[in-house]
């Protein structure tokens, strides 16, 4: 059965986004790499992010929330069909990219869900 495998990042709005990496890093040691995020790997599939957005950022739209959350996904079109039965329609799909494939719906609270089906690592020849 499509399920979520666990959690694939929290993303959220900071008025001073560098002063907030900042703080982590100095407070509790994340390793903030250059595209200003930090990540930590995953046991199954792709990694969990840690990432702060400016605070008139729009990816968060059409939520009005100041976070959203990824969840990584074993079968982004079993679980987008799963929703849909249950009424949650996506607000957007990425179908191709280096990372994988994404989805995007709004949960009952507003809140922006970001699904991630990770990229297959290609079999070994």
């Amino acid at each position: 059965m499509a399920r979520v495998l666990g959690l694939g990042g929290i993303f959220f709005k900071a008025a001073d986004p560098a002063a907030v990496r900042d703080w982590y890093a100095r407070v509790l040691g994340f390793d903030i790499h250059d595209w200003g995020g930090a990540m930590f790997d995953h046991p199954d599939a792709g990694k969990t992010t840690w990432s702060p957005f400016p605070a008139d950022t729009k990816y968060f739209e059409p939520s009005q929330t100041a976070f959203m959350i990824n969840f990584i996904v074993d079968d982004l079109d079993g679980v987008l069909a799963r929703a849909a039965a249950e009424g949650a329609l996506p607000t957007g799909l990425q179908d191709e990219g280096a990372m994988g494939r994404f989805a995007w719906l709004l949960d009952p609270a507003g809140v922006k869900i970001e699904l991630w089906e990770p990229e297959k690592a290609s079999p070994e020849a």
